[in-house]
């Protein structure tokens, strides 16, 4: 059987709230069946109590084991707090920044790429990336291997002012050799889906990898062009991983993309036109 993940990033709780959009994600989740969802950031809009509060409890209500990390929205928006105070309501709801989902066929390892400094870039530091890589190597044989972190680490498809991660290509290299196959994010609201070998060239037998920035689940801007709410959800293989693209169609979740991509050191087949 195949091992589904739901991805939803940047929900912004605390700005228009859409109750038929909530509805239809729980029926989602019962046709699809996903065993974990991950939440890459920005929960909340302006990280209050409240915020946290209601979107902890939103996401529990979705009846499936969550990996939450936080976005630069999850930190307090005033002085002093945002430096004094910079994760405590996150973690009164989570517990940690940094969590590890594992099974027999998923090993998740979330980064928390947030700096109180930086108000919309992020970055990852070396010691994240150590404890990421002791982590990987501690996946059971033949599971996903995933790495979600909430600032994007390839562009948006449409212009964005968004930065991406701190020292992209170092974390995304590190990343690869310690054997991640799937990188998530999100930050930037829109959907973005890319295989390694097809924005880096590369030489020789290095493996390649996933990166997936996932649509705001949370209200659209109308000012921003090629904005969607939406979310992602991979099925895992055991020789490839397929990506499906779903976006909010007025009434119900629609299937705009799919995309199938080899998973591990060869490529996918090539299938006869016959």
């Amino acid at each position: 059987m195949a091992t589904r993940l739901l991805h939803i990033s940047d929900l912004h709780v605390g700005t228009q709230e859409s109750p038929p959009v909530e509805r239809a994600l729980e029926g989602l989740i019962e046709r699809l069946e996903p065993e974990l969802v991950i939440a890459s950031g920005d929960l909340t809009h302006r990280g209050l109590p409240e915020q946290h509060a209601a979107a902890a409890a939103f996401l529990r209500s979705l009846g499936l084991p969550v990996l939450a990390i936080p976005g630069n929205h999850d930190i307090p928006y005033t002085f002093p707090a945002r430096f004094t105070r910079t994760f405590d309501e996150f973690e009164r709801h989570w517990e940690t920044t940094q969590p590890v989902f594992s099974s027999e066929s998923l090993h998740v390892i979330g980064l928390n790429s947030v700096r109180a400094w930086r108000h919309q870039s992020g970055g990852i530091r070396e010691e994240q990336l150590q404890r990421a890589t002791k982590l990987l190597a501690e996946a059971p044989p033949g599971s996903l291997r995933v790495v979600t972190m909430h600032h994007q680490m390839i562009g948006a498809p449409w212009r964005s002012g968004k930065k991406p991660v701190a020292r992209r290509s170092h974390v995304l290299a590190t990343l690869v050799d310690a054997g991640a196959e799937l990188i998530l994010g999100g930050h930037i609201h829109q959907a973005s889906v890319a295989e390694r070998h097809e924005f880096e060239v590369v030489t020789g037998e290095l493996r390649g990898v996933i990166v997936s920035i996932a649509p705001g689940l949370g209200q659209p801007r109308p000012q921003r062009r090629g904005e969607a709410r939406g979310l992602h959800v991979y099925e895992c293989e055991p020789g490839a991983i397929r990506v499906e693209t779903y976006v909010w169609r007025d009434d119900d979740w629609g299937l705009t993309a799919v995309r199938r991509f080899a998973r591990g050191r060869e490529p996918l087949a090539v299938e006869s036109a016959s």
